[in-house]
């Protein structure tokens, strides 16, 4: 993916050395002074910021230390661009909260490495972060992995893993199988109904029993058996223990909860299935979009620099020197293809986001879950139960 990169700076030169340094590394955003560069950061999230330390109003530090108290904008990487060199404005700089600080005049292969290292510090940020609340999950998990509580953590993250509904099943009787309970169930997908039993196939009068009473109460119990519902999921149990009142007392507490977990995966799964097809045809009028914006922005780039060339040829051949009107609306002209310039590039940079983004859900969305050998997640049997 193209870096996105916001230079901040008073100076039209140095705003030009680093077009001609970074155009074909990266995507470019300019803003002229501190305010403008924050509306900017804020707008588009850019990669990193090159930011200036002399600047008319607000200092490179002053603009530094609010990008870096905004919630928005605090992860994005600074790197100041001045021409002091001294020791201690390089710790300004870093006590305002820059990560790179570059001496002017500055080579552009030496830019460009700077660069990517910002960039790539802060991609592996980003997994550091994504990795600590992983450990942070895991540690609460073993904190809980022990008796009614720790069993349904496990099977909740196992169904977390499963993407298809025969998946689903197996996690959901290996619950099951240490309370000695044998139970059949019945899950409500879309607008039709699976029958899932724990030992062989399901018995016709076990599932015209979960139809019947699919819209009753949440318990429905008759004999020794008791029916759960919930609306993506209907629960049968075959052998209640209704003459251990303890016993029977704890399973009516307990097994709600993974009824409740496996309802709302149910529902995460119908939502997956809808949203992979919005997203198929949400990608196909985006691609037709980019299409047509990016021959427009060719377009618009080639006219600008064949406006520019024949402004010079005007100057060689006018035979009166031009006025200071004429001068300055051709600069006011020269400027707004320039802005549109900019905002075409902006667009077409996050329109390759957005078809980036697109292609990412869609394999989410379609990868099946590998089995998970022994070694990786424990059955449930190898779980106490108090």
């Amino acid at each position: 993916m193209s870096k996105l990169v916001l230079a901040i700076d008073d100076d039209r030169l140095v705003h030009h050395i680093i077009d001609e340094s970074l155009s074909q590394f990266c995507t470019l955003i300019h803003a002229k002074n501190g305010d403008e560069g924050i509306r900017q950061a804020l707008k588009y999230h850019p990669d990193i910021i090159l930011l200036d330390v002399e600047m008319p109003g607000m200092s490179g530090y002053e603009v530094c230390e609010k990008l870096k108290k905004c919630k928005q904008t605090a992860d994005i990487p600074v790197m100041f661009l001045s021409s002091r060199k001294e020791l201690d404005e390089r710790m300004r700089g870093y006590n305002s909260g820059a990560s790179d600080y570059i001496v002017k005049p500055f080579e552009a292969d030496e830019l460009k490495a700077r660069i990517k290292v910002l960039y790539n510090y802060m991609q592996h940020s980003k997994r550091l972060s994504q990795d600590i609340k992983r450990a942070q999950m895991t540690a609460e998990i073993a904190m809980t992995d022990s008796g009614d509580m720790g069993r349904i953590m496990r099977y909740v993250g196992q169904s977390y893993h499963a993407h298809d509904l025969r998946t689903l099943g197996d996690y959901f009787f290996e619950f099951f199988l240490p309370l000695k309970l044998d139970v059949a169930v019945a899950f409500w997908y879309h607008s039709s109904a699976v029958f899932l039993a724990g030992e062989g196939a399901i018995q016709p009068i076990e599932q015209e029993l979960l139809e019947q009473n699919r819209e009753g109460s949440r318990f429905v119990d008759f004999g020794r058996r008791t029916i759960i519902n919930y609306p993506k999921v209907s629960l049968l149990i075959k052998n209640m223990p209704v003459d251990d009142e303890a016993m029977y007392g704890r399973y009516k507490d307990l097994l709600p909860h993974i009824l409740e977990a496996t309802n709302a995966k149910i529902k995460d799964m119908e939502v997956s299935e809808e949203a992979l097809s919005k997203v198929e045809q949400i990608g196909i009028v985006f691609e037709e979009l980019s299409d047509q914006l990016i021959g427009i922005s060719d377009h618009q780039t080639n006219k600008l620099v064949a406006f520019e060339a024949e402004i010079a040829k005007a100057r060689e051949f006018v035979e009166q020197p031009l006025t200071k009107e004429q001068i300055d609306e051709f600069e006011k002209l020269f400027q707004h293809f320039s802005f549109l310039n900019d905002e075409l590039s902006i667009i077409k940079y996050k329109l390759t986001e957005i078809t980036e983004a697109r292609h990412e859900l869609i394999e989410s969305l379609n990868r099946i879950a590998k089995p998970w050998g022994e070694e990786d997640v424990p059955a449930q049997t190898d779980i106490e139960l108090f």
